[in-house]
């Protein structure tokens, strides 16, 4: 179906939606409130022109015509780091084309358990959570049994699989997550496949365990190919810590490879090579985690993980929707697997 555009000059209306669809305005208002008197195919292709047009349905209206007025809240504690404010992105995208308003509460790294309740607009209200790390972990178990609750995390503690079609409401939170320890190890091995003899890491801070995922692939690949194993080196999320974690390392040669936990730690590695007189790949190679959008502007462009965290977000909202409107909501989608991106930045190791 080719993609439509709302009119020049105003904003899509409901009218836009159902003449696009092919459909009355009536259906569309059924398919927006979740009321189940429509069929599966009129729902998808309604769904879909709504996002196509960027319909946003007019709360007020359905408050004023007696309908529900739809809302999520989504806790996290950073919407400026790249993976967060991207998995963000793709909750509020899905929830807007299903017809939710969406609130969102930072939360306070210090902040007591029993606050989290009341940082919903409404008792019960559904809510989304961003838990990599340890304030939204908690803020997921502090939140009461009643309230309707999908959360993305860095890692599903009971469950090794990543299957978004094995449902299982019981024993707590739905939850949706990337395999973050498989892709680690997979760019620790390439770095190893282009003859580097050891590969040293500039971990991100421990979140939700006292090993983090990222730092536990890496430890994998080392061990099953019988490498060395150094010890992590602790960074933080920003370039300049990157930058402070491998100033003493760099006067060591013996170092041609360094895996960084996310793009800005690969940034500041990238500085302090430079200034140590390093080249870039000629001899020392840098892998970073993420893929954020200034990685492949870099000079040289920065060979890194790319982590579908868009489509993560809009996962964990159809999983709440799910369980909110099971008889209407679209299926869980998938999100795609870990994707070493091979840039500039990586190379051989020098002879």
């Amino acid at each position: 179906m080719p993609a439509r555009d709302a009119p020049r000059g105003r904003s899509a209306s409901i009218w836009d939606v159902a003449r696009a669809a092919g459909v009355s305005q009536q259906t569309v208002s059924r398919v927006i409130n979740g009321k189940t008197r429509v069929s599966e195919e009129t729902r998808a292709k309604v769904q879909q022109v709504i996002a196509e047009l960027g319909y946003r349905p007019n709360r007020l209206a359905q408050a004023l015509a007696g309908g529900p007025v739809r809302s999520v809240t989504v806790l996290t504690s950073d919407t400026a780091l790249y993976g967060a404010a991207a998995t963000l992105r793709g909750m509020e995208e899905a929830a807007r084309t299903a017809g939710f308003s969406v609130g969102i509460s930072v939360l306070d790294r210090d902040s007591p358990q029993s606050d989290i309740a009341l940082r919903l607009s409404r008792p019960g209200e559904p809510v989304m959570v961003i838990a990599f790390d340890d304030a939204g972990r908690r803020a997921l178990h502090a939140l009461p049994p009643d309230v309707p609750v999908a959360a993305a995390v860095e890692r599903r503690a009971d469950d090794d699989s990543n299957n978004a079609d094995d449902i299982d409401d019981a024993g707590g939170p739905w939850q949706v997550w990337l395999d973050d320890r498989a892709a680690a190890a997979h760019a620790t091995r390439y770095l190893l496949g282009l003859g580097h003899r050891c590969v040293h890491y500039v971990a991100i801070p421990s979140s939700t365990s006292p090993l983090p995922q990222r730092t536990r692939g890496w430890q994998d690949a080392l061990r099953g190919a019988g490498r060395p194993l150094p010890e992590p080196l602790q960074g933080g999320w920003t370039p300049r810590s990157g930058f402070l974690a491998v100033r003493s390392l760099l006067t060591d040669r013996s170092v041609t490879a360094i895996l960084c936990g996310n793009d800005d730690l690969a940034l500041g590695v990238m500085r302090a090579a430079r200034e140590a007189g390093r080249d870039i790949p000629g001899d020392l190679s840098v892998v970073g985690f993420d893929d954020s959008p200034p990685s492949a502007y870099l000079n040289p462009s920065l060979t890194t993980v790319r982590l579908d965290f868009e489509a993560l977000g809009r996962a964990c909202f159809a999983l709440l929707h799910h369980r909110l409107a099971p008889r209407t909501a679209l299926a869980v989608p998938a999100w795609s697997e870990p994707e070493l991106i091979v840039r500039e930045s990586s190379g051989p190791a020098p002879a």
